[in-house]
């Protein structure tokens, strides 16, 4: 595993969000170098999830209409949340909901390579901070299938880290909005 001291994440990007009425969405894509079927099993298998998500689940996620608890990871009370699965079509597109927020995980073949691009309804004061979070799971996500763990960074570990704080900021100045005081 990698010192988290010599991971630097790179600029944000990759993200938009989409306001209708008053839920907001948050979009990330990200292209990894790994296949879409190697990518699918990350986001589904729990021991996968273990590694670089923001939360475990105690079952597998890619069957539609199973049921799984979702825990977060890293906050100071853990937050468990039940979820079925409403769609799971392998290896393109994955849905669910998380605490209550919607999750769309759709992922394209880039011919050996996968464009993955995660949709997440989420609170408009935590927009930027979500991108930052997310954006370094997708890094830690990445390293891992690459054979090169960094090890999960989630939670005030991550927000303690320089890395994060700088793409809280930057996100937000995207986003046009203010980042919000910790």
């Amino acid at each position: 595993m990698i010192d988290h001291r010599q991971y630097t994440p790179g600029p944000a990007r990759g993200a938009q969000v989409q306001k209708d009425g008053e839920k907001w969405t948050l979009i990330l894509v990200r292209e990894l170098r790994h296949a879409p079927e190697k990518v699918w099993q990350a986001l589904t298998d729990p021991e996968q999830l273990h590694e670089w998500a923001p939360f475990d689940a105690d079952g597998n996620l890619g069957t539609i209409g199973s049921t799984v608890k979702l825990t977060t990871v890293g906050t100071p009370a853990a937050h468990v949340s039940e979820t079925t699965v409403t769609r799971a079509d392998a290896p393109e597109v994955l849905e669910y909901k998380w605490g209550g927020f919607d999750m769309r995980w759709e992922l394209e073949d880039l011919g050996g390579g996968t464009r993955l691009t995660l949709w997440t309804n989420i609170g408009h004061r935590f927009i930027a901070m979500g991108a930052a979070g997310w954006h370094i799971c997708f890094d830690v996500l990445d390293r891992l299938l690459s054979g090169t763990p960094l090890g999960r960074m989630v939670g005030p570990d991550a927000i303690k880290f320089g890395g994060w704080q700088r793409l809280n900021v930057e996100y937000a100045k995207q986003f046009g909005m203010e980042t919000p005081n910790l």
